[in-house]
């Protein structure tokens, strides 16, 4: 989908067009699955994810950017879904302790709204100042949703240079952010 044609369905979808929630929900509900389906490794609780990531998305559409990127909204809800039911199946663990303190301490009531704002515009310009084949790598992986393997085979490299390219790609965004309260987001949403 154009980037005009997911502002219009953006505005569409504020405005309470069910087709348009419709539309969204078809291009992108599988790499919702993908991505929650990652953390979880469970096909019901994935999915439930995706159930649960649309409905927010539709409960809270009035607060919407119609400017902003799909996928980065649908992307920081899931994560945040996923590692919440994470979170709940390991709460013995000292690891998941260690990720419930780090996620309680950036959450506020706001915070999705806020981060995705912030992170969309910031990134995006991080991003476009990196070198083309990083750019390319980082942006299958991260905004794709494509793993090392499928990045390699695509671009006809090996994982390893795909997994060295979002190492860098990442250095950099955690340099530029190091004087930001987003630094703690990206390490947790980024995390290779």
């Amino acid at each position: 989908m154009h980037k005009d044609s997911e502002h219009i369905n953006i505005e569409q979808l504020i405005k309470g067009d069910e087709s348009s929630f419709n539309m969204v929900y078809n291009q992108y509900s599988e790499k919702v699955y993908r991505l929650a389906f990652r953390v979880l490794k469970n096909d019901e609780q994935s999915e439930e994810i995706v159930q649960e990531t649309f409905i927010r998305l539709w409960l809270n559409r009035e607060r919407l950017d119609s400017s902003g990127n799909m996928w980065l909204y649908l992307y920081v809800i899931a994560k945040r879904l996923s590692l919440d039911a994470y979170k709940i199946i390991c709460k013995s663990s000292v690891l998941s302790e260690r990720l419930l303190q780090e996620i309680h301490a950036i959450r506020n009531t706001t915070e999705e709204e806020i981060l995705a704002n912030e992170l969309e515009q910031f990134t995006e310009n991080v991003i476009s100042k990196l070198p083309k084949q990083q750019q390319l790598i980082f942006k299958l992986s991260r905004v794709e949703g494509l793993s090392h393997q499928e990045i390699a085979n695509q671009l006809n490299i090996s994982p390893n240079t795909v997994k060295n390219h979002i190492v860098e790609a990442l250095k950099t965004l955690k340099a530029q952010l190091k004087y930001s309260d987003l630094i703690y987001f990206i390490a947790l949403v980024y995390s290779v």
